[in-house]
Formats: structure tokens, sequence, C-alpha cells
């Protein structure tokens, strides 16, 4: 399988749908439409790439997860806001157990959030109330995060795919906290391995159970499937050199979108069976 760039959204700049200083988290709806967060933003694309909306957060954020219900969730250093309607509805603030929200996630009716500082996850009910943590009873206490981010992603099954860089794997949990196994390996020459000291360092999954993860340093993106072998290498030479946490996401048609963190533009590439 080969895979094609197709569009490229945003880059750096002032104008409305351009990212001034930072482009950290990207998710998509169940209408294919493309959040993007960046500097102390949120910006909705249409498929085409057309900004149709954006609205501001209270801090500079990190991630962006979008619920089946619609509301739009933005995590930041210590909080994370909930909007509906592109308007502010609920504020969860705990300076403890959100130190830097890197990632937002949903399962049944809970919110799951990545504390990049205390390297871990969290679990919330709708409410707001913490349940308990995942990837923290480890020996390590915590994952392995190089990088500075904890990325995950939550597939149909309900079941936790993470990052964990500094072991060169993408580990899968039960949401009540159980390590189920793991996929990837170091290697700095076959491609289907993680190189260099800490990758993957973002992961999404999708419906059919496929893994895309980017790397730094060369930075690329991949997918495999759901055993772990390697599908294809979807780009490589088309980032910046310096790029690393770039997010992924992956819409309802298959389209990989990826944030380009030092050109501060998205690109979007589509494959060819």
């Amino acid at each position: 399988m080969t895979y094609r760039q197709v569009l490229r959204i945003g880059s750096r700049g002032d104008a409305p749908g351009l990212f001034t200083r930072t482009l950290r988290g990207l998710a998509v709806d169940g209408l294919n439409r493309l959040y993007a967060a960046g500097d102390s933003e949120i910006l909705v694309f249409d498929p085409d790439g057309r900004l149709l909306r954006r609205w501001s957060t209270t801090k500079p954020v990190y991630s962006v997860g979008v619920a089946e219900d619609g509301a739009v969730y933005a995590g930041q250093e210590g909080q994370v806001e909930i909007f509906c309607g592109g308007r502010l509805s609920a504020t969860w603030a705990d300076a403890e157990l959100l130190g830097r929200v890197s990632a937002i996630g949903f399962v049944q009716r809970d919110v799951l959030l990545a504390d990049a500082k205390d390297r871990c996850i969290r679990r919330y009910d709708a409410s707001g109330k913490f349940l308990h943590n995942i990837g923290k009873d480890t020996r390590l206490r915590g994952f392995l995060i190089p990088n500075g981010v904890v990325d995950f992603s939550v597939d149909a099954e309900g079941i936790l795919h993470v990052a964990n860089p500094g072991k060169h794997r993408v580990e899968r949990y039960s949401p009540d906290d159980k390590l189920l196994g793991y996929m990837g390996r170091f290697d700095g020459l076959d491609p289907a391995g993680f190189s260099g000291c800490c990758n993957p360092t973002n992961v999404t999954v999708t419906g059919n159970g496929w893994i895309y993860t980017t790397e730094k340093a060369d930075p690329r993106a991949k997918v495999y499937d759901r055993d772990g072998n390697l599908i294809a290498v979807i780009a490589s030479e088309v980032f910046d050199a310096n790029c690393k946490n770039m997010d992924i996401a992956v819409d309802g048609r298959g389209r990989v979108y990826v944030a380009d963190t030092v050109r501060l533009a998205i690109l979007a590439f589509e494959g060819d069976t």
C-alpha cells in the first residue's frame, strides 16, 4: 500500500486558519471535520481544508478531543476546558492530576486525559470525578517519555493504545489499567521497527484496528495492522527534519492527518491499494 499527499492545511502566520507559534493536537469527528489545537485556540476545518470556525482557550492548548455528543475538550496546563458549540461549558481544573494534558480520549461515558508531567493517563467520569490512573502502577511509575508527551488512542473495543517511546513500542491497556500486550521493537534499519532513543512519539488507532504512528529524528508516519505488521511508511521526507511530537489523526474515510510541528502545517495523506 502506498500513500500520497493530497492536502496541506495551514502554516505559520497570523491570519485566520494559520498558527502563530504552536501546532500540537489533532482530532476528527464523525462528520470528518478536523480539529486542531494550536497556540491558545481550537480551529475546525472541513474535509477540503477550509476553516469553519475557531475559538480561543484561556491557556495554551496541548491537545483536543471530540466526544460522541460533539463536546470538544481542550487539554492545557492544569486543566481541561469543555466547549459546546464553541462556547465554554465547563472547566476541570486540577494542578496535581492534570499537570499538562497532552492527549484526550473517551471510553464508554468516561474521559481519559494524559498527564505528561506525571507520565500516565487519568480516567474521569462524565461529571469530572477522578476514577483512577492508567499506566502508573509500574516499576518505572509511568511511561518513558523523553519527548515530554504521553499520547494514546482508544479503539472500537475500548482498548487504549499508548505510545511508550522509551521502550520503542505501543502498549495496549484495558480501561481498568491492565497491560494487555504491546507491538513494536527497536530497529534502526528495518522501517518496521522504531529507531532512535525514543520512538514512536504519537499514535492513533482506527475502527479496523490499524495502528498509525509518528516518529522523530528522522520524522516519519507509518501504519501497522492490528497484529503489529507494517503496512506502509506513509511519509517521511515531507516533514521538517526538526519535527517531533507530530500528532496524527485518521478520519472515517481513511485520510491521515499529520501535524508538522515546525512549519505549523497539517499534511493530509490518502492510501492507494
